[in-house]
């Protein structure tokens, strides 16, 4: 009997990721997640049609991306909060880089405007062993995705 399934691919690890802005990649972090949009539903109906109405697609929302890496020296997040808070509008293309086990980029996706709507220091325990996070969530208003190219 043929085998008719097409060649197994693995998917990606959740683990291999990276974020840059503006072209630079500035940390690691921990974690990444938000990455979603959604499309508000309308309802539309005219006198002749059925008694069910039409769906129409509506405005686009992104979710904020929220970040959380390990605090150290770097206070680079700090100081694009601190120029916000200060009325200064500073906004940056912001990329989510997902890789693949040997570190190849595979998916990335572009968010465009990014500015930093809410920043969060560690949390302190003199018994625990943890690591000292900071954590942000940036606002933004689109997501460009592009995939590499397959073999």
């Amino acid at each position: 009997m043929p085998n008719l399934l097409p060649d197994r691919v693995d998917p990606y690890g959740s683990y291999k990721f990276y974020i840059e802005w503006n072209g630079i990649v500035h940390a690691g972090f921990k974690s990444c997640s938000g990455l979603s949009v959604s499309q508000d539903i309308g309802s539309y109906r005219e006198g002749h049609d059925p008694l069910t109405s039409r769906k129409l697609p509506g405005v686009l929302t992104y979710e904020n991306i929220a970040l959380e890496r390990g605090i150290t020296y770097n206070a680079e997040l700090w100081e694009w909060h601190e120029k916000l808070a200060q009325g200064k509008s500073e906004r940056r293309e912001v990329s989510i880089v997902l890789q693949d086990d040997t570190g190849t980029e595979q998916i990335r996706w572009n968010l465009t405007k990014c500015w930093i709507s809410s920043w969060s220091g560690p949390s302190f325990d003199a018994m625990a062993s943890d690591t000292a996070l900071e954590s942000v969530e940036l606002a933004h208003e689109g997501i460009v995705k592009y995939e590499a190219k397959k073999p």
